[in-house]
């Protein structure tokens, strides 16, 4: 666990968690985007729009449950992956 107010993620810090799980699931707005990362070889730029915020950081909240990675915050993504 670690607190995104004290340490930040940059690009490639990002880039390299996204490498170790099969699946992304990105909360835009109201809008869920789940990309699986073993069939779908997203580039590294495409990977960074999904988890960087404005700031150029890691967006958070951010979870990680195995091998799947939530970014942002949606009420529906974090019932379905935490029951």
């Amino acid at each position: 666990m670690v607190d995104a107010g004290k340490v930040r993620l940059g690009r490639q810090q990002a880039l390299e968690l996204a490498k170790t799980v099969k699946t992304l699931v990105v909360a835009r707005g109201k809008k869920i985007i789940t990309v699986d990362l073993v069939k779908d070889h997203p580039g590294d730029e495409a990977l960074a729009g999904l988890l960087l915020g404005p700031t150029g950081n890691l967006r958070a909240p951010t979870l990680r449950l195995g091998k799947t990675l939530l970014i942002g915050f949606h009420e529906e993504a974090y019932k379905e992956h935490l029951g």
